[in-house]
């Protein structure tokens, strides 16, 4: 995964999250010799950066090196981010003041007398930041961070959860002027380019004048309201009768960034539209969010080579079941959807280490936030699907499944068991879905798998696996063995008593 890019002249340079950790270090050096402003700065938008990787590979990555990682510099940044805010407030009183102001001269001796204050205690959080534990883990999570390669459809659904974020906090900025909802559409703005910036190199070289155009132009808000707060605050005690002075330059200078803004987002020249324009629509928004979803299963999944295979048997089944008109629950387009997704994550629970993984897996999805394209509805029959693919059955006394409508019972029943057999398939020594059809004859269904052995083992382990499924179709379905389609027959393997109390 992409973390930065760097602007050298008119070329753009993308930086891996490599650079930005061991950047972090460097500039740690600088702000130990010297914390000016351009070091303060600096070592804050390198530690940005990596905290910003790891809040959005969280979403899609469980693994606990994440979280540690935006907490190593926590204390860190947020002393920087203190000093920093000081260090601006002075230049803004520097702007909108002349030498002979006297509320100048206090605001600024108030503002250096705390900033070398706060100076002090960032060098203290500085000398005190674990380095080795920041070295141990960049070499964790640079491998892990390559789950999700830049300009790929994953990451470009990524940055439309977050561009759809900010655009609702944009409607609301549309309506008041409260310095509180701005600045939160100033973080989501900024989450959205740090998303872009580093997911999406090649877009953010398009985009990246407008997005820091946007960024700094909501940043001034923000300073222009922490400016006026704190003259607010000194007003009778420090700076006397020229408090309201004071507040009307603040009010001018900050209508005209949010006029700015306006123009920037409203009308024909609206950017939102723009950006939207260049991420995922239609069946590519449908591409993106699977794609998101494969992130989340190589990141936990130890046998991603077997999960695909499942997953193309799966999907061959449920194929032939449509074409067959096996049940009037595979004429629903959306079921295909649903189970695409649920056979490409259903193994993720042998990544969260439980002895019920499926019913963990299934949770673990619900927490997740619904991927762009996607509707709640959808998910939960995804997660429900995922929940049945294995161990227990769906039942009505099972608490999620009851409160399910009928025809939603029905789709989870379904893909379950569709779900089950090409498992189950796997797990007899079948590895392709090559040649795998689905007849319909009188009274049953017959799915003629090449490269399955019929044998005592397989029909017990066959028997399990399409109970659920022939509870769905309502009539037997029967596999029948056809020679491998390939020159190399593949043997079935061994399936035991402990292998079958598993399922």
């Amino acid at each position: 995964m992409a973390t930065g890019i760097t602007v050298t002249g008119s070329r753009v340079e993308h930086r891996d999250l490599a650079y930005w950790m061991e950047r972090v270090l460097k500039e740690l050096e600088k702000v130990k010799t010297a914390p000016d402003p351009d070091s303060v700065h600096d070592l804050r938008v390198a530690i940005r950066r990596c905290r910003s990787v790891a809040a959005v590979m969280e979403e899609v990555d469980p693994d606990p090196a994440w979280p540690e990682m935006r907490k190593l510099p926590r204390k860190l940044f947020h002393a920087l981010g203190t000093l920093r805010d000081v260090q601006v407030l002075e230049e803004w009183t520097k702007r909108l003041s002349t030498e002979t102001d006297l509320a100048r001269g206090r605001l600024l001796s108030r503002f250096v007398s705390k900033e070398t204050e706060l100076r002090q205690e960032a060098l203290r959080c500085a000398a005190k930041f674990d380095e080795k534990a920041w070295k141990k883990s960049e070499q964790a999570l640079c491998a892990r961070a390559r789950f999700a390669p830049p300009d790929g459809l994953a990451a470009e659904c990524l940055a439309l959860e977050r561009l759809e974020a900010a655009k609702e906090l944009h409607a609301l900025c549309l309506r008041t002027i409260k310095p509180a909802t701005w600045h939160a559409l100033r973080i989501g703005v900024k989450r959205f380019r740090y998303t872009v910036e580093g997911l999406l190199p090649a877009r953010y070289e398009a985009w990246s004048n407008d997005l820091k155009r946007m960024q700094d132009l909501l940043g001034e808000v923000h300073d222009l309201d922490v400016l006026s707060e704190t003259i607010l605050k000194l007003a009778a005690a420090e700076i006397e009768g020229s408090g309201q002075a004071w507040l009307e330059r603040i009010a001018v200078e900050r209508n005209n960034r949010l006029e700015s803004y306006r123009q920037l987002t409203l009308g024909k020249t609206n950017i939102w539209h723009e950006w939207r324009k260049g991420l995922p629509e239609g069946a590519r928004l449908e591409a993106a969010g699977l794609a998101r979803l494969r992130v989340t299963a190589r990141a936990m999944d130890g046998n991603s080579r077997r999960t695909g295979q499942i997953s193309v048997l799966a999907m061959r089944l449920h194929g032939g079941l449509v074409k067959a008109h096996a049940a009037p629950v595979f004429a629903d387009a959306n079921l295909k959807k649903i189970l695409r997704a649920a056979a490409r994550v259903h193994r993720i629970g042998a990544g969260l280490h439980a002895k019920q993984p499926q019913k963990v897996a299934r949770d673990f999805l619900l927490k997740m936030a619904v991927p762009s394209g996607w509707t709640d509805e959808e998910w939960r029959l995804m997660a429900s699907i995922v929940r049945y693919h294995r161990g227990s059955q769906p039942q009505a006394k099972h608490k999620g499944f009851a409160k399910l409508r009928e025809e939603e019972r029905a789709r989870v029943v379904a893909g379950a068991g569709v779900l089950r057999l090409a498992r189950m398939l796997r797990k007899c020594g079948v590895e392709s879905a090559s040649g795998l059809r689905v007849d319909k004859s009188v009274d049953a269904l017959i799915v003629q798998v090449p490269g399955f052995v019929d044998s005592e083992e397989t029909a017990v382990a066959i028997a399990a696996g399409k109970h659920l499924l022939e509870r769905c179709l309502g009539r037997p379905l029967l596999l029948k063995a056809l020679p491998a389609i390939s020159n190399v027959l593949v043997l079935p393997k061994r399936i035991g008593a402990a292998a079958l109390a598993s399922d």
